[in-house]
């Protein structure tokens, strides 16, 4: 587990009131170092193609069917 998904799991476990507390903390923090604010992703499907057109190896079939599938 990664920090981020540290602080996440311990930002869950808290209660509402504290999880406020600890978001005025990262804000406080973002303003004092002048880092920006993280913006929520709001990744669309037709982004998400955008982002990974063309990430397939170059051995991915160009045709695909449903032979086999059932």
């Amino acid at each position: 587990m990664n920090l981020p998904d540290t602080i996440y799991a311990h930002a869950r476990a808290l209660p509402a009131d504290l999880q406020r507390e600890t978001l005025d903390f990262i804000a406080y923090l973002e303003q004092r170092y002048h880092i920006a604010p993280a913006t929520p992703s709001q990744l669309t499907t037709e982004a998400f193609i955008k982002r990974f057109a063309g990430s397939v190896g170059d051995d991915f079939p160009d045709a695909i069917d449903t032979t086999g599938l059932a």
